[in-house]
């Protein structure tokens, strides 16, 4: 892309950071990257997980992007209905090469009307709700249709980035960033999906995320009334 890639990451309070920490160490390893973190304002955001974070940009102030990029986390439901986030990524979303989501980032692009027709995945607990908001929900870690990029959740981000990359710089470069990054997971347990995971186990996550789905949902209609 010229003389190198602008990106944009969406900010907002109560993000999961690994949504945001894991593509950004590898995004921001291709060549000339211009990385935005761009928010509502300078103020610095809060994650999930102590971690705050400093915007470089705010959202009106931000130029044009080649690639768009909204993390997930339980601060979707207020992203979603936050007039300003939802302006810039319909505006970044008309125009960016590549519009991208990580985990339950998939709504913002979805209540932003983005994901119309398209395939997309999400985090597993809430696959099924991508049809709520026009998308086809496609089983896999990261999904692509067209110019838009999903990934699934929270560490799917990463091969979600390393396959960004290999679109824009060629797979030598993703190659290169994950050897540099050594990324080559050997999880000590492998349950790490639904498929995978004890049913004991799998049957109490549901029930744990049964509440904050049922708070995720309502959002999500507010979103879309």
């Amino acid at each position: 892309m010229g003389d190198g890639v602008a990106i944009a990451f969406v900010l907002f309070p109560n993000v999961t950071q690994l949504d945001f920490t894991g593509p950004l160490q590898v995004l921001s390893r291709l060549p000339g990257a211009k990385v935005h973190l761009v928010a509502k304002s300078m103020t610095p955001v809060t994650t999930d997980a102590v971690l705050t974070l400093n915007p470089t940009s705010t959202f009106e102030e931000c130029p044009p992007v080649d690639v768009l990029v909204v993390p997930g986390g339980f601060g979707v439901d207020e992203a979603m209905n936050d007039p300003e986030l939802m302006a810039f990524v319909k505006r970044e979303g008309a125009q960016a090469k590549y519009v991208t989501s990580v985990c339950t980032g998939a709504f913002v692009l979805g209540a932003a009307g983005l994901l119309k027709g398209r395939r997309a995945t999400t985090h597993w607990a809430y696959h099924a709700d991508l049809a709520a908001v026009g998308a086809i929900p496609t089983a896999a870690r990261v999904v692509r249709d067209g110019n838009i990029f999903t990934g699934g959740g929270v560490t799917a981000g990463i091969d979600f980035a390393l396959t960004l990359a290999a679109e824009i710089a060629g797979e030598s470069v993703a190659k290169s960033i994950q050897l540099g990054l050594e990324y080559d997971p050997a999880p000590p347990f492998g349950g790490g999906s639904p498929g995978k995971a004890d049913a004991q186990i799998y049957a109490a996550m549901v029930e744990r995320y049964r509440p904050r789905r049922e708070a995720f949902r309502r959002a999500l209609a507010r979103a879309q009334s």
